[in-house]
């Protein structure tokens, strides 16, 4: 154990954190994997092929990453996402007001820092007021409200929030069993409506990015959950999972990364505060992005087009904020890394988050018709 090193660790962990999310940004900007893009295609053009790659990726991630924790690889039991306590209410309204927030922005936390790679200034606006807002909400002021009003509001579920325990007290079975069962059920229906589409089935960019972003998380509970666990950590003598901020194994999740990216850019002579799993795959998403939209040709500057247009991005950005922190979870931090643990909250979440978008696009639509 004294050969054990945490600070080399911890660098691996970083570093296989922005590898893992290079790829997530170039591939999510060649496929144009974007999940309000997804809501939007779905609400005003009833186009699903965009929701149906969001799905894929999720089903991919349900069997993948619990493919890891049946083989004894990673224990997802030990993420944020399936403890007994459930938030019901701070799901609720963190989804929702998430979804207002994404859709006023432009897109959601991911898309954000897709989009500064792409040469976005609208987007770099939005990233500094959700990495602001959501640092106040996870240690300021909005945390207040959220730990003393939302927070309590909440269920004891004795075996955990994942559908495999649950359906296990239910019917007296062996968890393993149910892990197996419902793994296959979920993501055998996700993968059911994704495919029964033929114009789906001819999306070459649609599957790329639902499968590619469903293994990247997939990765990142790998690199996590087993490069960076310790069993025993020399300098405390306790089970660690190194270099992530939540102390816990963690994938790809892109609302408290940028609050902690911006915290560690103003405090970077703190030697005690290192690049993390968050910090890097934040970072590593814009570096994707610019990488493939350089290469691409598609690099541009994008700009504000008045001031009710900015308005709009700076509101989305801290509603996206507040949003993200308060539901734990972003559309993929909760949409795509939660679901893969067939936690109830994440797809309460899921389903907020879509449910909030979807009504202010009728609200933006309804809007534009009464001022023509």
């Amino acid at each position: 154990m004294n050969d054990v090193d945490p600070t080399a660790i911890a660098t691996t962990v970083a570093w296989g954190g922005f590898a893992l999310a290079f790829i997530f940004g170039a591939v999510a900007n060649k496929t144009n994997f974007c999940t309000m893009g997804a809501v939007s295609d779905m609400v005003n053009i009833g186009d699903w092929g965009r929701m149906r790659m969001w799905l894929l990726a999720i089903a991919v991630a349900i069997l993948g990453s619990n493919g890891l924790q049946l083989a004894g690889v990673v224990d997802l039991s030990k993420s944020i996402y399936m403890g007994p306590n459930f938030p019901w209410l701070s799901y609720l309204v963190g989804g929702l007001t998430f979804g207002i927030g994404m859709t006023l922005g432009s897109g959601c936390a991911s898309e954000t820092l897709i989009r500064i790679g792409g040469g976005s200034l609208k987007s770099l606006v939005v990233f500094v007021f959700l990495g602001i807002s959501a640092y106040v909400t996870l240690k300021g002021l909005f945390g207040v409200f959220r730990v003393d009003v939302l927070d309590p509001v909440a269920i004891h579920l004795s075996t955990g929030q994942d559908l495999p325990s649950l359906l296990a007290k239910a019917f007296g079975a062996d968890r393993k069993t149910m892990l197996m069962l419902a793994s296959a059920v979920v993501a055998g229906l996700l993968l059911l409506f994704v495919f029964k589409d033929r114009d789906f089935r001819h999306n070459i960019d649609g599957i790329l990015g639902g499968v590619i972003v469903g293994l990247v998380v997939i990765g990142g509970w790998y690199v996590s959950g087993k490069l960076g666990y310790l069993a025993e950590d020399p300098n405390t003598l306790q089970e660690a999972f190194i270099a992530t901020n939540s102390g816990r194994l963690e994938s790809l999740s892109f609302v408290a990364p940028q609050a902690y990216t911006l915290e560690l850019l103003m405090f970077w002579t703190d030697t005690s505060r290192i690049v993390t799993f968050g910090i890097a795959s934040a970072i590593g998403v814009v570096v994707g992005s610019a990488a493939y939209a350089l290469a691409s040709g598609n690099f541009h500057w994008e700009s504000f087009r008045d001031p009710k247009d900015t308005a709009n991005h700076m509101i989305g950005g801290v509603l996206m904020g507040f949003g993200g922190v308060t539901a734990m979870g972003c559309t993929v931090g909760q949409g795509i890394t939660g679901f893969s643990t067939l936690a109830l909250g994440s797809m309460l979440v899921f389903l907020s988050i879509v449910t909030g978008s979807a009504l202010t696009m009728k609200w933006q639509y309804a809007r534009m018709l009464r001022e023509a």
